[in-house]
């Protein structure tokens, strides 16, 4: 599949899960610390970190001594997108903004190739906040990395002959993941999100931590990965 980013700043949702599967992906980080590094040179990015497996575990520990409201478990998954996104803007600290930046609607400088952003407020994934983030910047397209290749038709991970999806609508791919959205829900875009995309017009692309993969998107060559729109 072949999709060319039409705008130079780049938008990309970053699973929790990949920056920390189980425990931090340091050898990925590298790679991934290069090839931004790489095409900085004449993109700009927007980078937005999700809480992945470090939000479901804190979610997992408090459910297990307390029934804690729902508001309350946004909070602690906003805050692990905070700590991925720091531990970003660390690695990439030569080339970005001095502050992580939640409220895609506050006042934000930009003024280095990569701005770093973590969750906002209850009710808002790092998958929401991507979809601001790009319509406050005037980028049409999401890319949204995460622990599969593709979307596909039923949990690949529950059924082993589940097919992958090149190409998407997005009244198809709600159907997929529903019209509700909960703390620490992993699904490959979450459902508010989806209809805020579908409402901007916005294309939003499902791909791997496959660095090689991700390039070829970012530069418009054919790569793998579902494209929905």
């Amino acid at each position: 599949m072949k999709d060319k980013m039409e705008n130079k700043i780049v938008v990309i949702s970053i699973g929790g899960s990949i920056i920390v599967p189980d425990a931090i992906d340091t050898a990925f980080l590298k790679r991934f610390r290069k090839l931004i590094l790489e095409l900085a040179q004449d993109k700009r990015f927007v980078l937005i970190s999700g809480g992945g497996k470090t939000c479901r575990k804190y979610n997992d520990a408090v459910d297990k001594i307390v029934t804690a409201g729902k508001d309350d478990k946004d909070w602690l998954g906003i805050q692990a997108t905070l700590l991925n996104a720091y531990l970003l803007k660390c690695i990439l600290s030569e080339v970005s903004c001095s502050k992580i930046v939640q409220d895609p609607e506050g006042d934000i400088i930009f003024d280095k190739k990569v701005l770093l952003a973590g969750g906002w407020k209850p009710g808002w994934s790092s998958d929401y906040c991507a979809v601001r983030f790009a319509q406050r910047f005037g980028a049409s397209t999401v890319i949204n990395m995460t622990n599969t290749d593709y979307v596909y038709d039923k949990d690949p991970n529950k059924h082993s002959n589940a097919k992958p999806i090149q190409s998407l609508a997005w009244q198809d791919m709600k159907k997929l993941v529903g019209d509700k959205w909960s703390p620490g829900l992993s699904l490959p875009f979450d459902p508010i999100a989806s209809t805020e995309a579908e409402k901007s017009g916005f294309k939003v692309i499902i791909i791997s931590n496959d660095l090689k993969n991700l390039k070829k998107c970012i530069t418009g060559k054919k790569f793998k990965g579902t494209v929905i729109s």
